[in-house]
């Protein structure tokens, strides 16, 4: 839980220097007329495969632009509930019982950001589970196109993988 704590003050943080204009790359961005601050565009592709309750998801966040996104926040929901006790990578934490949200980082216009790799464990075994994943927070960024920034795959647990 303290790491959704820093993750809300560095939000917060964000949040108010875009506000007073000192982030750097947040000024003079273009705008759609129609919505109101920076637009950007963001997509999550990767992979997901299950072996004996626990789904290895490797993905890679990119901005299609045409803003710069200073950092953004995807949520990853199992339709299985996840065993209480996770080990997750630095910059992901645990926000419900089925819920994942892990931070992007800062995003360029037109770009391709770090590779976010994370395991997790079933609270029980199932043949499948299936995993959703979108966009939670933006950076303050209007993104028009929810569509691709918004991901479902049926995970079956036979150690295949499956790409989104």
């Amino acid at each position: 839980m303290r790491v959704l704590r820093v993750l809300r003050i560095l939000a917060l943080g964000v949040a108010a220097l875009a506000v007073t204009g000192a982030a750097p790359g947040l000024s003079g961005l273009p705008t759609h007329p129609d919505i109101p601050g920076p637009e950007a565009d963001l997509a999550y592709h990767g992979s997901a495969s299950m072996t004996g309750g626990r789904v290895d998801v490797r993905f890679t966040p990119r901005n299609h632009g045409p803003s710069a996104v200073p950092d953004a926040t995807v949520r990853l929901r199992w339709s299985k509930p996840l065993a209480d006790s996770q080990t997750l990578p630095t910059g992901c934490a645990r926000s419900g019982e089925r819920v994942v949200v892990c931070r992007t980082g800062a995003l360029a216009a037109d770009a391709v950001g770090e590779r976010i790799e994370l395991r997790v464990r079933l609270r029980d075994a199932s043949s499948e589970v299936l995993l959703e994943l979108d966009t939670v927070w933006g950076g303050g960024a209007v993104d028009g196109n929810r569509a691709n920034d918004q991901q479902r795959v049926l995970v079956l647990d036979t150690g295949d993988t499956y790409y989104f």
